[in-house]
């Protein structure tokens, strides 16, 4: 079963196209990772939010520890306001196969 994954990260005020650039630096890395099945960046006022769908637990387990979350925290070191808040998801599909779940 895949798991699904919302983080939001909060970039410092004027830091918001540096955040935007650490994660358009790592995205191609990630996406060639086993196990990615959707990790896609958005953005709402004040944050940006990843969604993201695994393959299964040990596929993000994995992600969680590789080289391109390595890149990432780096990158944000000094331009994010505190931690990112992360959700993990457990998908309950519903009705429309192609509509009840990401």
């Amino acid at each position: 079963m895949s798991v699904i994954v919302v983080a939001t990260i909060t970039p410092q005020p004027g830091k918001e196209a540096e955040v935007e650039a650490v994660f358009a630096a790592a995205i191609p890395t990630v996406h060639q990772e086993p196990g990615c099945e959707l990790y896609a960046l958005h953005r709402r006022e004040g944050a940006l939010v990843m969604i993201e769908r695994w393959a299964d637990a040990d596929a993000l387990q994995t992600h969680s520890k590789g080289p391109a979350m390595a890149e990432i925290g780096a990158g944000l070191a000094n331009l994010v306001a505190g931690r990112p808040e992360i959700t993990v998801l457990e998908p309950l599909p519903q009705g429309d196969p192609a509509k009840g779940a990401l």
